[in-house]
């Protein structure tokens, strides 16, 4: 276990979890001038993708509504559960950093579209994932750890359909429309954007309650079946794609060499995926753009360990390193950077 790349970090105001100081993290050296390149923002780069995405679930959707009724609803649903889960959560991350596009007022847009698709209050995972980057897999610190030690398998299997996350994200809903935010919130989310969340929790409770009621009116599962359902029958596929991030690897340590993982995906995939699976990369330059990300692993990737050559070769390492956890909490994998780990 490498004990000796937990040293740099500083005891948070309570004394009793671990907070690391920025400057303690480790960056891979890149040119100045080239990652102001990397870092530009695009809009016709970034609605490209989001165009093409739209339209892929606008024709999927349109072949699933065509087809209800038929047994070639279900392959069409799926695939349309896919886009709009799966594809619109790895986008609403993006937006969450304010990186896919120029124009701010697209960002905003996007942010709270997304938001709803993947029932996720836009205000509220703003200011969590801020956290989830400043303290990342820092125990105590980022309320974004996934897969804690040990691992709740049960909730992983049940987040196949979205059965453990959503529902504590509908609860979020519920519980913020009426203004009340636990503890963690509290610490993270300012007290003057508050409201704020409150009034976005209120819409999406409104548009949930508005699809629901029609759904009733029309005596159909169709209207719920394109809106609110796919967020768990088509999300499978981004917590399979996300559980490569960090599971299995060192928590509390200021390297995100050594708890992110970079694996490499076929085009299919890193699209649905927004390339997050360049997850190294994303951490330690959380600005650059997700459709940069492949050309900053070209940076990068000699001061980094290996990438992993695709999903299988991730969950060969992942899957005993978590089945170990559930024996030893303390057990995790060790990655090994050419440079030797910081600090």
């Amino acid at each position: 276990m490498a004990e000796a790349a937990f040293r740099n970090y500083a005891l948070a105001d309570n004394g009793d979890t671990r907070s690391f100081r920025h400057a303690d993290w480790y960056i891979c050296p890149v040119p100045r001038r080239r990652l102001k390149q990397l870092m530009r923002r695009s809009d016709g780069l970034a609605l490209a993708n989001f165009g093409l995405w739209l339209g892929l679930l606008a024709l999927s959707g349109g072949v699933a509504f065509v087809s209800w009724g038929t047994w070639l609803a279900v392959p069409a649903f799926v695939v349309y559960g896919v886009l709009y889960a799966s594809a619109a959560e790895s986008r609403f991350h993006e937006c969450l950093h304010g990186t896919p596009f120029k124009s701010r007022w697209l960002n905003e847009f996007f942010l709270h579209v997304l938001g709803f698709m993947s029932l996720k209050n836009s205000l509220l995972w703003r200011w969590s994932h801020t956290r989830h980057h400043t303290d990342t897999v820092v125990v105590g610190r980022d309320p974004e750890i996934a897969y804690p030690r040990p691992a709740d398998v049960w909730g992983m299997v049940l987040n196949v359909l979205h059965l453990r996350a959503g529902p504590k994200e509908l609860m979020k809903i519920a519980r913020h429309s009426v203004g009340r935010f636990n503890g963690d919130e509290r610490e993270y989310v300012p007290p003057a954007e508050r409201r704020a969340v409150v009034w976005v929790a209120r819409g999406y409770a409104g548009l949930i309650v508005g699809v629901v009621a029609w759904s009733a009116a029309v005596a159909s599962w169709l209207p719920l079946m394109f809106v609110v359902l796919p967020t768990f029958y088509g999300s499978w596929l981004h917590h399979g794609l996300s559980a490569m991030q960090h599971a299995g690897l060192a928590e509390d340590v200021p390297d995100h060499r050594l708890n992110s993982r970079t694996v490499i995906l076929n085009r299919a995939l890193a699209f649905i995926y927004s390339n997050m699976n360049y997850h190294v990369e994303h951490h330690m330059f959380p600005m650059v753009p997700f459709y940069a990300l492949p050309a900053l692993h070209e940076e990068i990737e000699a001061d980094c360990p290996p990438a992993y050559a695709g999903m299988i070769a991730a969950y060969r390492e992942m899957v005993p390193a978590v089945r170990a956890q559930l024996r030893d909490p303390g057990h995790f994998v060790a990655r090994t950077p050419p440079a030797g780990v910081a600090g």
